[in-house]
Parts: C-alpha cells; sequence; structure tokens
C-alpha cells in the first residue's frame, strides 16, 4: 500500500516536472552545451538582463532597491557582467523574512509550490517553484548532471535523501519503498547498516538499478559495508552524489563497489547555480542556470585555487529572483 502510495505521488511529481515546456527547454540545454565562448558570453549577459528587468518591474523589493541605488530601466538595458559588483548582497536572513512577501514577483507564473531549503546554515528558506521553473531546472539538471554522466530519467535507480521512509524506530525490513512510475528505489538513509545492508542490496537486484544517485556520505557508508561484507551488487551505470562533497576516499570506495565512475555535483533547492562534474572529471558551471561570483572577505572575486565564498545569480526563477544571493557554501 505505501508502494502505491508513493507511486501516485511519483506520478504528480513526474507530470510536474517532466511534462509542459521540459521537453522544448531540454533540447536548448543540449544545443548550448556546442556553443562557442563568444555565444556563451552574448547568452550569459541576455540572462542576467532578463532577471535584473523582471526583479525591477515586476519585484518590489528589488523595486525599492534598485531605484536608491539610482538603477532604471534604461540602466538595466545597458548593464553588463563588470556592472555586477555594484548590486548589493541579498542575505539569507531577508530571504528568510522577505522571502514569501516583497521577494515575490507581483505576477508569478502558474502551479506556484514552495518548497523549503535543508536549513543546513541555519533556519531553512522558503523557495517558490512555478511549474514551468520546475521544468526549467528538470531540464538543466538531466542535460547536465544525469546525461553528462551517461544516465537519463528512464533509468531505473536507487536514491538515498532525506524523507523518512522507514520510522527510525522500526528495524524491520525491508528499508525502501519502490514509486513504480519512475522505477526509483527510495532508500532509508536512517538504517544503513552492516546488519542491514543485504536488504540495499537486494533491492538493487530485484529492481534492476542502474545507477545510484542521493547523499554522497549515505552512498558511501553503503558502499563500504558492501564491500566490507563481500555482498555481490550489479555493475552500474554511475553514482550521482548530491549535498556533501565527494572527498578522493568516498569516490574509491563507490567506483570499487559498483565498477562505474562516482560523479560530484553542487547545486541547492535554491536552484540559482549548478555546477556538474563530467565523464573526464572536471566540474563545470552552467552559466544558463545562474552566474556565480567567488569572492573573499571584501567582495573581489578570489584567484584560481584560492577559497572564497559562494554568491549566486539565478536565471531561472521570474517569480522570486534571488540576485548576488549568499548561499552560505565556499
Amino acid at each position: 500500500m505505501q508502494n502505491i502510495g508513493i507511486t501516485l505521488y511519483g506520478l504528480k511529481w513526474h507530470i510536474r516536472r517532466f511534462y509542459g515546456i521540459y521537453p522544448a527547454e531540454y533540447e536548448k540545454f543540449v544545443l548550448r552545451e556546442k556553443c562557442s565562448k563568444e555565444a556563451w558570453e552574448i547568452e550569459k549577459i541576455t540572462r542576467l538582463k532578463a532577471i535584473l528587468i523582471q526583479a525591477y518591474e515586476h519585484v518590489p523589493y528589488y523595486h525599492q532597491l534598485f531605484t536608491s541605488i539610482h538603477l532604471n530601466i534604461e540602466k538595466l538595458h545597458n548593464f553588463t557582467i563588470n556592472d555586477l559588483a555594484k548590486l548589493p548582497f541579498l542575505d539569507k536572513n531577508t530571504l528568510r523574512t522577505q522571502g514569501v512577501k516583497s521577494l515575490l514577483a507581483t505576477k508569478t507564473e502558474s502551479g506556484g509550490e514552495f518548497y523549503s531549503s535543508s536549513g543546513s546554515s541555519g533556519t531553512p528558506t522558503q523557495i517558490l517553484f512555478s511549474k514551468s521553473m520546475h521544468q526549467r531546472y528538470s531540464a538543466a539538471h538531466e542535460a547536465r548532471c544525469r546525461n553528462w554522466a551517461g544516465v537519463t530519467r528512464w533509468d531505473a535507480r536507487g536514491m538515498i535523501g532525506g524523507r523518512r521512509v522507514v520510522p527510525t524506530g522500526n528495524a524491520k525490513a525491508p528499508f525502501y519503498r519502490y514509486n513504480f512510475i519512475e522505477k526509483q528505489v527510495y532508500y532509508s538513509a536512517y538504517h544503513i547498516s552492516a546488519a542491514n545492508a543485504s536488504d540495499y542490496v537486494e533491492a538493487m537486484w530485484k529492481y534492476k538499478i542502474e545507477y545510484m544517485t542521493g547523499y554522497a556520505v549515505s552512498n558511501y557508508l553503503l558502499a563500504l559495508h558492501i564491500k566490507q561484507l563481500g555482498l555481490k551488487v550489479p555493475k552500474l551505470k554511475a553514482v550521482i552524489t548530491s549535498s556533501e562533497k565527494l572527498s578522493p576516499e568516498m569516490r574509491s570506495v563507490l567506483e570499487g563497489v559498483y565498477q562505474c565512475k562516482a560523479y560530484d555535483g553542487w547545486s541547492g533547492v535554491e536552484a540559482c547555480g549548478m555546477v556538474t562534474e563530467c565523464e573526464y572529471g572536471t566540474l563545470h558551471i552552467s552559466e544558463d542556470v545562474g552566474l556565480i561570483e567567488i569572492l573573499d572577505e571584501e567582495g573581489n572575486e578570489v584567484g584560481d585555487g584560492e577559497s572564497g565564498e559562494v554568491v549566486c545569480t539565478g536565471f531561472l526563477n521570474f517569480d522570486q529572483p534571488l540576485i548576488r544571493y549568499r548561499i552560505g557554501d565556499r
């Protein structure tokens, strides 16, 4: 009964993400990968101007802010990347307090739903996803994350995430539930242990899992138990991790156990930036998803190889623009 309920929820979720404008947006993300550097620069400034003009004309918070620093519509039409540093930062506290108020556009796209951030750096923020926004972001994720790892949304996957699919105090298998509509085994992140590892592996064989995804640490711990116990697992196409940094040790264990490449990446529910790994092991910023600045304490761009604060300007969310947002990562 739980599997049926999860599948019905999965159907609703599937339609929301992959219908509407998704097919057209997906094709655009794929085609842009072949663009020249010059074409990417044009794309980036075009998207930046579009989000700034939208914010000025339709978002009360930004209209007041831009007016206070003498930015008008004419100046925004002539905006350049170098002008970005003139804009104030958006901090998390402002997003928390104004995210459902003055940071929302006066006219929004249809089907808007709020989703919470993890709250790893404080109180969670509320991010508004319209159906179209959800489809734009899903298209980017398919093209730049799954496809680069050699898989698609149609491939059977094992997912370890934050949803409490099994009560914490319940020590009885199975420690997963199944979403038939997306061929998704959703594993409990709270029951991973040497004693339970065989149950996780059993589901991989039963549902013909082709790749694993979800929390990096949870996937690593499961793989470590599998390795130490000598359990036989299917040869996967990929492991795509999220939420935590994929360390060299974690990558080595995952690749050894599943006999495939593990892929690192970075994004967030704010959907204002995306960094994904290609088949050659290089991390790339998708500059049609958002513009990412890496800044020092004085607000200047850091040099190559230097650590800095991540500041994002998202290009996909016109209902709740995040401009120079201090996301809290380095």
